[in-house]
């Protein structure tokens, strides 16, 4: 008789651990599931739940309240639907970023926040991120920006004469140094045609603004209302000087009171809000320190690892060491073919031309003294700086600031309208509980054309 219980007890044991297991899997199957198919990729339910974490760990320290958690999820999976077809489009046109690159990059963002790496990854881990997640986050981002910069870039021009009027303009309207954070909601109008459409967009926005003032926390309403691309990040379009504020809000940032948004501002695309979170005054430095210098660069390739570049520069450098003329080894090996059939010259170079670690090298080099060898994301270098001076570039400064403000608010309207495009031309299927909502609102949408 205790024979038979104690058999009945193990037979029931294993069939609870195989229920459990079961349930395990049906779990983990769950948590794996596809959630979208966009044209040859697909969307998991956890890089959806990453990408949230990631982002409601960044608003939470931040200390921007969240919308409904529904509402969040639609609006991070339409912008991993965004990212995956570019992701995409990067991968057929053969777009890479290196390990070391990435490296660099994050190196750079840490020392920008005044963090070492360390400290960076705490910070991280602090927000819900891990180490691992931001690096391939960030590596997404690097690629997008390439294809938005080949691809939108090159429908943007910039001619003289819009420097020219944009200069004139700026000292006609006695602009100063000042620099302004800003937020930014965007409401997109889809018909500009269609009157009914345009005062309701305008009537949303008015209601949005009135929120804003009522108590309602910008950030929270562009995370849960904008349609520009920096919605997930509560609308911050960063520090801003007056000369490079687009060109809608130009005429209003200034008069702005801190912390108060804007009226509704209109054009073709929609209706506009800005809020000026913080203000700085500055003056632009109107005197330069410039380096005349020459590099030789070898750079890894399928044909030569990065230990053989390694070996290689370091040989250039020890018979440079020994004798050798530096122009001739540069004409000779370097990689860098425009200035390699020059010598190695590079000309004099401005602050922030090169690369960081480029950059750092040089100003560490004392005039005639043969620098390296070092590595940057091109490859490695020896460089030598053959002159120092003070040079007056107000002029330079100016108009090439202008230019890159005309562009950039060029850009970021034209970024706008091909996001939009190319999130029309992709295939998406939506699967699951997305795939429900999605007919629901196609049924929805039908109806109301109906009626």
């Amino acid at each position: 008789m205790k024979a038979t219980i104690r058999q009945g007890l193990q037979t029931l044991l294993m069939l609870l651990v195989v229920a459990l297991s079961f349930s395990a899997q049906a779990e983990r199957k769950l948590l794996d599931q596809v959630v979208a198919i966009v044209d040859d990729d697909v969307i998991l339910q956890t890089e959806l739940e990453a990408r949230i974490n990631t982002i409601t760990g960044r608003l939470s320290t931040q200390g921007t309240g969240l919308p409904p958690r529904r509402l969040l999820e639609e609006r991070v999976l339409e912008q991993l639907i965004t990212e995956s077809v570019q992701i995409q489009m990067a991968d057929k046109m053969g777009m890479r970023i290196s390990d070391n690159e990435l490296n660099e990059t994050l190196a750079n963002i840490a020392d920008r926040n005044g963090m070492s790496l360390s400290e960076f990854e705490n910070q991280l881990a602090t927000e819900g991120v891990s180490y691992r997640q931001a690096r391939e986050q960030i590596r997404q981002e690097m690629i997008t920006g390439r294809v938005q910069q080949r691809q939108v870039g090159n429908r943007v021009r910039v001619t003289d004469r819009e420097v020219e009027n944009y200069l004139q303009a700026l000292e006609s309207s006695g602009g100063n140094d000042a620099e302004y954070r800003l937020a930014y909601i965007f409401i997109e109008l889809d018909n500009p045609a269609d009157g009914a459409e345009v005062d309701a967009t305008r009537e949303k926005a008015e209601e949005l603004r009135t929120a804003i003032l009522d108590g309602r926390d910008f950030r929270e309403v562009a995370v849960a209302e904008s349609d520009a691309s920096n919605a997930l990040e509560g609308g911050d379009m960063g520090w801003r000087s007056e000369r490079q504020l687009p060109s809608l809000v130009a005429p209003v940032v200034p008069a702005l009171e801190v912390g108060k948004p804007s009226d509704v501002l209109e054009n073709n695309s929609g209706f506009h809000l800005v809020m000026v979170m913080d203000k700085r005054g500055g003056s632009q430095k109107q005197v330069i320190q410039q380096n005349r210098v020459r590099h030789i660069l070898i750079r890894p390739s399928e044909a030569m690892t990065d230990v053989e570049a390694e070996t290689t520069i370091r040989d250039l450098y020890q018979q440079i060491q020994d004798g050798a003329d530096f122009a001739v080894v540069a004409r000779e090996f370097s990689d860098d073919p425009v200035s390699g059939s020059d010598g190695g010259n590079l000309g004099w170079v401005s602050p922030g031309q090169m690369v960081p670690g480029f950059e750092q090298a040089m100003k560490e080099s004392d005039v005639g003294e043969l620098k390296g060898p070092f590595r940057s994301q091109f490859g490695w270098h020896i460089l030598q700086v053959e002159e120092r001076r003070q040079k007056d570039v107000s002029g330079e400064v100016m108009e090439s600031e202008a230019r890159q403000a005309i562009y950039q608010r060029k850009f970021e309207a034209e970024l706008q309208n091909w996001l939009r495009e190319i999130r029309d031309e992709a295939f998406v299927e939506f699967k699951g509980d997305y795939a429900e909502e999605d007919a629901e609102d196609e049924s929805s949408n039908e109806q109301d054309a109906a009626e």
